[in-house]
């Protein structure tokens, strides 16, 4: 195992992939990780890290191809960041899902006896997100394919996606099959209207310069539009947005609000100070499971709208309520959960710590006359156990759904589940690594009932899971 050092060429066979998407190989019984490949290939690669237990490499070229392998579909594949299992049939993807989703919880919650269901397809393979964000850039970055022609090519300004590990490089994008082909072409409009607008892209090396994010919203259901656009201030800066604004309506109709915002920090996140509506309500509605939803330029939604109906009436399904039940609905968001399981509870209680997401949870609920949801704005670990007690409270919950963020639940709110103890829990989970150290924490209590993943990311290694726990009584 010694022999392996940085920057030896090798070759490897690929066996699986590993949680998280890497290929996994061995070299002389050193586990070696690879990007970007796919089992059954047999390529030449060079170490770029070497660790006492694992190496790293960086795949140089492909030997032998895998039996499975397919075409990837996208040209930017290999240069983008996102959907790098393109090069794997589908039906494998799910099924290497499924498998993560049974290790990840046999090995860190000890889940030995614990049956995964099959994984749920998304209803889309290609063109599924209702979201995407992209970032401007002062310098574009390009491709080897762009370098090998000779061109040459204007490298002052880009307005895309980052290239695949680097936060700092920024591809211009010309053809994506994530959203749809009308934001493809929204977005190539935009490029190029703020190319010409004198104007300069934001560079996070001097923090100077004016075009930060354009973000494209769809609403799958009722093909409206939002288009968000933060920016630096600049004098004069609202009278050039309210430029492309008015370009980008009269070249696509199905842009039916434009929203501008102004962000003062450092931090590259699409998110603004302060914000206005250039054009439009500042607001999309989607419909989901005969459901209205409002959603701002800075809600948070379910990505995938044709999957995350599967993912709701899993839920529903899992939590077998009976229309007498109080349910908790913990890390609610703008309370898409809460109002899906409204109709079949007696009330809903949605806990959230961010205010805004609580906010436009109350919108929803007005907007679709439910009046049996209540929300609490607060950090969960302070607040949940205060719920359950003293005048006005509905006591403690019957049922608990929680959809907690990528890091999983704070031990504090376990411990104040465990002392609840709800007769049911609904777990929802984006990251089953956490999902099996929060189900190990409360195994003294609850026992695991059904497991089902669903593929919300298409060509991603990315996984949600619905699981249901019953109480040990």
């Amino acid at each position: 195992m010694g022999s392996i050092q940085k920057g030896m060429e090798i070759e490897l066979e690929v066996e699986k992939l590993a949680f998280g998407g890497k290929a996994v190989c061995r070299h002389e019984g050193l586990v070696v990780f690879l990007e970007g490949a796919a089992p059954g290939q047999r390529v030449l690669a060079r170490v770029v890290r070497k660790k006492k237990q694992y190496a790293e490499a960086q795949v140089m070229g492909c030997i032998r191809r895998s039996p499975r392998e397919c075409e990837p579909f996208c040209p930017h594949f290999g240069l983008c960041g996102g959907c790098q299992w393109q090069h794997i049939p589908y039906e494998d993807q799910l099924s290497w899902k499924r498998q993560h989703v049974s290790e990840c919880l046999e090995h860190l919650a000890g889940a030995t006896d614990v049956e995964v269901d099959r994984t749920v397809p998304s209803p889309r393979e290609q063109w599924y997100r209702n979201k995407m964000e992209y970032t401007f850039s002062e310098r574009r970055w390009l491709s080897p394919e762009e370098i090998a022609t000779g061109r040459d090519y204007d490298r002052s300004f880009a307005v895309g996606l980052h290239v695949r590990g680097r936060f700092d490089r920024i591809f211009d994008v010309e053809a994506c099959r994530l959203e749809s082909p009308e934001s493809v072409e929204m977005l190539r409009a935009s490029r190029d209207w703020c190319r010409k607008s004198g104007l300069p892209a934001y560079t996070t090396r001097t923090h100077q310069g004016f075009w930060r994010f354009l973000v494209i919203r769809e609403a799958k259901r009722t093909g409206e539009c939002l288009i968000h656009l933060v920016t630096a201030a600049h004098p004069g800066g609202e009278d050039v947005v309210d430029g492309l604004a008015l370009h980008l309506r009269s070249l696509f109709p199905s842009i039916t609000t434009f929203v501008h915002s102004v962000s003062r920090k450092k931090a590259q996140v699409a998110v603004g100070d302060a914000s206005r509506s250039v054009f439009g309500p500042g607001f999309i509605e989607e419909r989901l499971m005969d459901l209205r939803f409002r959603i701002s330029a800075h809600s948070f939604f379910q990505t995938n709208s044709y999957a995350a109906e599967g993912l709701y009436q899993a839920v529903l399904e899992l939590a077998e309520l009976e229309g007498r039940e109080t349910v908790w609905d913990l890390y609610c968001g703008t309370g898409s959960i809460s109002l899906c399981i409204a109709s079949r509870a007696k009330e809903v209680l949605g806990f959230e710590i961010v205010a805004d997401a609580v906010e436009d949870a109350k919108v929803n609920c007005r907007f679709n006359g439910v009046e049996n949801c209540r929300f609490l704005a607060g950090d969960l670990k302070e607040i949940i156990l205060n719920a359950s007690r003293g005048p006005g409270s509905a006591g403690p919950p019957d049922v608990v759904v929680t959809d907690p963020p990528r890091s999983g639940m704070h031990p504090s709110v376990i411990k104040a589940l465990l002392e609840l103890a709800p007769r049911r829990i609904v777990a929802v989970s984006c990251n089953p690594s956490t999902l099996a150290r929060d189900l190990s924490m409360l195994s003294e209590r609850y026992g695991v009932g059904r497991v089902r993943p669903f593929d919300l990311f298409p060509h991603t290694a990315h996984i949600e899971c619905v699981v249901r726990l019953d109480r040990k009584d």
